[in-house]
């Protein structure tokens, strides 16, 4: 299909996937926008920051590839917001006792918000990136014609996207992307979930692009090493205080170095003994308490998510059967999921599992559909 004046513009990162995301959508006629945010990140040194997704060889790689494809090419800085609204957001988790997941939040305030306006303030049709997902455009209603997408003005009436895992199983990205809704999906483009990444690498190479062996891209970009835990000391360090670890009972048995040190499962570095090896369980932030527990109860059954948004728009009129993600690399689940009220959804576990997180995300499919998802808020040791 020939997509010639209809602008995109592609969020570039300098690597494999949203590189091949550009060459694709210009081999097809779309008139392609390349932009690239700078995102904060930790000093490296005096008068500069460093954060992997944007670091001055990305920055290169970026524009090496737009001048490549002959497309416009710019960098728009983005620190201030992600500062606020996902570096902020991570340390703040943390300090509540949760383990959040960053790159949720810059889908949701930063891609998919900050950057899609920009893109539709640019004259732009779409936002494209690298994610490996897929979006699906149904039918409207009456004739079961195909609609045109969606254009800046809004979305057409009776218009409904699907957010659909990837092709590839092992790169899906829908997890992450849960968080978005009709209206992001209207002007959403996923060129490579379509494709393994073996595939988007060979496609690398033959568009000529310089990237194809590029490494992947690490979650924490804003760190400057890899050590959340130092990062924490140094930005949130007198919000965190040490306290009781407990068992299920209450009963003390030691005290933490502070609860954002902590994983649900973590076995060693507790500093507590008992007559079989001990756990984290759970947490209970607001009596800054670590639960821990033998192996036999780690784990549970159910949980509750908050923030939770439904991509089909609203939420589903009772509960419903669905395969749920309760991490990004976890397997899914099946599980019956209750939405109840003020934004929250109660989900139910066929079997135990042993690593229900709170400030990780709840993501419910199903099949390849992806219904949504929202924030853990505690799980069956969370009280």
């Amino acid at each position: 299909m020939n997509q010639a004046g209809v602008r995109v513009v592609v969020a570039m990162s300098g690597g494999v996937d949203s590189s091949v995301a550009a060459a694709l959508l210009k081999s097809q006629g779309y008139d392609v926008v390349g932009l690239m945010l700078r995102l904060w990140g930790e000093p490296d040194r005096p008068g500069s920051t460093y954060n992997r997704c944007c670091s001055p060889d990305a920055i290169a790689q970026a524009r090496r590839v737009a001048e490549i494809l002959d497309i416009p090419f710019y960098v728009l800085d983005a620190q201030g917001p992600f500062k606020e609204r996902v570096v902020d957001y991570f340390v703040d988790s943390y300090v509540a006792g949760l383990t959040p997941n960053p790159c949720l939040e810059c889908n949701r305030h930063i891609r998919w918000d900050y950057l899609l306006k920009r893109a539709l303030s640019m004259d732009a049709e779409y936002l494209a990136t690298g994610h490996y997902a897929r979006i699906r455009q149904l039918p409207r209603s009456g004739d079961g014609s195909i609609d045109q997408p969606a254009s800046p003005s809004g979305q057409l009436p009776n218009t409904h996207y699907q957010l659909l895992k990837a092709v590839d199983d092992h790169k899906d990205q829908s997890y992450v992307l849960s968080v978005m809704g009709q209206a992001q999906l209207a002007h959403a483009l996923f060129p490579v979930g379509e494709y393994t990444k073996p595939e988007i690498r060979q496609k690398a190479r033959d568009f000529g692009l310089p990237v194809a062996d590029r490494a992947e891209s690490q979650d924490l970009c804003f760190l400057a090493d890899n050590d959340y835990r130092r990062f924490l000391r140094q930005h949130a360090g007198p919000a965190i205080q040490p306290g009781p670890v407990v068992r299920s009972d209450g009963t003390v048995i030691g005290q933490h170095a502070g609860l954002p040190f902590y994983t649900i499962g973590q076995r060693k570095g507790l500093g507590v003994t008992g007559p079989e090896p001990l756990y984290v369980l759970g947490t209970r932030p607001e009596a800054n308490t670590l639960v821990v527990g033998t192996a036999g109860e780690l784990g549970g059954d159910r949980l509750v998510a908050g923030r939770v948004s439904w991509i089909a728009g609203e939420a589903p009129a009772g509960p419903l059967r669905a395969e749920v993600k309760i991490r990004y690399k976890a397997a899914p689940a099946w599980a019956t999921v209750t939405p109840l009220p003020g934004q929250q959804a109660q989900v139910v576990f066929d079997h135990p599992l042993r690593d229900i997180t709170p400030g990780q995300a709840a993501v419910f499919y199903d099949g390849e559909v992806c219904l949504g998802g929202g924030i853990i808020l505690r799980g069956n040791h969370d009280a």
